[in-house]
């Protein structure tokens, strides 16, 4: 089987049973993590491939010696090219090996919450420099410090996480670059996505926006709470979160400190979630984790 043998030694990397492999991954991490995982995920994928052929072959009436040639030396030959097989079809576009990586970079901290991908995350303000910050997390960093001071100030009349707040506001204004505003482009500085109910008597702005009915997103158009500040804004979300029979048991734990220390951050996106402040179904997710990338970001304004 010389011609088996030769492909299997010539395979472009080594499955990561191979303690040569496994090192050689290790020491990859160390200088690119990223790299490594996505690396790590094709071996995962690879070793999937690989078992599912020899299932398959365990399906079928024939042996693997008899469909590799007689004898011991068939079955190997067999091993190695499912092996060479497996190798081959990990890694390919839309392979089982994408989610792998989503997942293993989650686990590990390398994917944050939604940020934008370049430039500022607010056209009123410039992303902060000479912070322990790195592009693209610059622009998420100058959102955070512009609103600190305003979500202090509602967490003091709520109990609710400061950063919990600027979190939320970054989710629904993708990082200020989706802000809402009214039909001449003048901002409405509602951050929160605060609709106009009948008994809002200010200012509104209308626009077309994203619901979900019956889990199916749909386009319409829908009247917003404007505000003469941010400022304003999340000071109208704390009472909002305060007077609301819909959300004031959020609010009451938050007092309680019922939301501080670990899983606060899920509790409270969760509880959104089930008062029914937004109708996106992964709400609740995608709030989670741009409240651990506000949490990181916040640790890096401080340092």
């Amino acid at each position: 089987m010389p011609g088996v043998y030769g492909a299997a030694a010539a395979l472009p990397s080594t499955l990561a049973t191979d303690v040569r492999g496994l090192e050689a991954l290790r020491s990859r991490a160390a200088a690119d993590p990223k790299a490594a995982v996505r690396q790590a995920a094709k071996q995962f994928e690879a070793l999937f491939m690989n078992e599912l052929m020899k299932s398959m072959r365990a399906t079928t009436m024939a042996s693997p010696e008899s469909l590799g040639g007689a004898g011991a030396s068939g079955g190997m030959g067999t091993e190695m090219l499912d092996q060479q097989y497996a190798q081959q079809l990990a890694g390919l576009p839309g392979g089982l090996h994408e989610a792998i990586t989503r997942h293993l970079e989650r686990q590990m901290g390398l994917t944050p919450g939604p940020i934008p991908a370049t430039g500022s995350a607010n056209n009123s303000v410039a992303p902060i420099d000479g912070r322990a910050t790195r592009v693209p997390q610059k622009g998420a960093a100058g959102f955070v410090d512009q609103h600190q001071d305003a979500a202090r100030a509602a967490e003091a009349k709520t109990g609710i996480p400061a950063a919990f707040m600027i979190s939320q506001a970054a989710l629904e204004t993708g990082w200020g670059r989706k802000e809402i505003r009214h039909a001449d482009g003048s901002p409405s500085y509602n951050l929160f996505g605060v609709k106009a109910g009948a008994g809002w008597t200010g200012p509104v702005a209308e626009i077309t926006t994203t619901e979900y009915v019956n889990g199916k997103a749909q386009k319409v158009v829908a009247r917003f709470r404007a505000y003469s500040s941010y400022a304003e804004s999340f000071a109208d979300y704390g009472r909002l979160m305060q007077d609301s029979p819909r959300y004031a048991g959020i609010a009451s734990r938050a007092a309680k400190g019922t939301l501080q220390g670990q899983g606060g951050a899920v509790a409270f996106a969760q509880g959104l979630q089930r008062a029914g402040y937004a109708t996106d179904p992964a709400y609740a997710d995608k709030l989670t984790r741009v409240i651990n990338t506000t949490l990181r970001l916040q640790r890096g304004l401080s340092a």
